[in-house]
């Protein structure tokens, strides 16, 4: 899957114009099942006009309502992260938002007409593949950027998470599930949508053996099964095609951070570490981000040469200095 993506972005490189607003050039349409709920699932990313932003749409109730990308509307982390607005839900948005992220993409309509996203195979790479094969179409408008003004962090006992000042995005990720599996792995990304691609898009959410039974008596994984997780016993993995990446558990982790951070709202300039962190103390950093204006700077790219599409960041060394914490 990785390879196949990574080739349909060498004959048409994103990498280009990396300033602009993107969006999609046609509609997509996914269908899955939910890993929690086992419903199926039709899940359509339809292209919006510059300056919409990413919005889930719940297509299935009659007011089709609308719940914005945004760290405010995040209303649980228990295994997955979950939106709503006024009781309407969407969860297991974070694969999705990695290859929405992962791609460059600002603005799509996200309809679902469930209460859950398809799990796919568990990673984010079926997702990017379907949207990179549809193109990308580069907008008329400038990107707005987050762009981190200082070191802050939150911890949880021995696991923390925090943002540091950066000329670009860097993700450092370390996981220790104290199995002999899952142990002290680490995986830092330099991220471009082509590392994003190569080294985390098709990592696969992993789970014990142990807490299968457990989880379904409380109605959840009900969809997953070796098709869509990497399953692994006391000693040894399930699936019997073994593993995509030598560190996929550290990757696939990468990758949830990645989908996670995407509720800030805007693309984000800054160091990301996650120590052993899941998506509640994810979710943590994000709202302790926002919480204060002094943590932050919303900078907008300006137009520098309409005609080749060629963009950059007004100011970008002294938006980035430092300021005490």
């Amino acid at each position: 899957m990785a390879g196949d993506l990574a080739h349909s972005l060498e004959r048409e490189p994103l990498a280009t114009a990396s300033f602009q607003q993107r969006t999609l050039q046609r509609t997509v349409v996914v269908h899955g099942v939910g890993l929690h709920s086992g419903a199926n699932v039709e899940l359509r990313l339809v292209p919006a006009p510059a300056n919409h932003g990413l919005v889930f749409v719940r297509s299935d109730l009659p007011a089709k309502p609308q719940i914005p990308v945004r760290s405010e509307h995040v209303t649980d982390t228990a295994l997955a992260t979950t939106l709503g607005v006024d009781g309407v839900k969407v969860s297991t948005v974070e694969h999705l938002l990695a290859a929405i992220s992962g791609l460059g993409l600002d603005n799509l309509r996200i309809e679902v007409d469930g209460p859950e996203i398809p799990i796919m195979d568990g990673s984010a790479a079926p997702f990017a593949q379907r949207m990179s094969d549809a193109g990308v179409r580069l907008q008329g408008e400038p990107k707005s950027f987050i762009v981190i003004k200082r070191h802050i962090a939150v911890t949880d006992g021995d696991k923390y998470a925090s943002f540091s000042p950066a000329k670009g995005f860097r993700i450092d990720c370390t996981i220790d599930f104290k199995h002999p599996l899952i142990s002290d792995q680490q995986f830092t990304l330099e991220f471009s949508d082509r590392s994003f691609i190569r080294d985390v898009a098709s990592a696969r959410t992993f789970g014990f053996l142990r807490d299968v039974d457990k989880l379904r008596s409380v109605g959840l994984a009900r969809g997953g099964s070796l098709e869509n997780a990497v399953v692994v016993d006391d000693f040894s993995i399930l699936n019997p095609e073994g593993l995509r990446y030598p560190d996929e558990f550290v990757r696939h982790k990468l990758l949830d951070a990645l989908g996670d951070v995407a509720l800030l709202g805007r693309p984000v300039i800054g160091a990301l570490t996650v120590f052993k962190t899941g998506h509640a103390l994810n979710q943590k950093l994000v709202a302790k981000v926002l919480s204060d204006p002094a943590n932050y700077e919303v900078v907008r790219a300006r137009t520098v040469d309409v005609r080749r599409h060629q963009l950059e960041l007004a100011d970008l060394e002294a938006v980035l200095a430092p300021t005490a914490a």
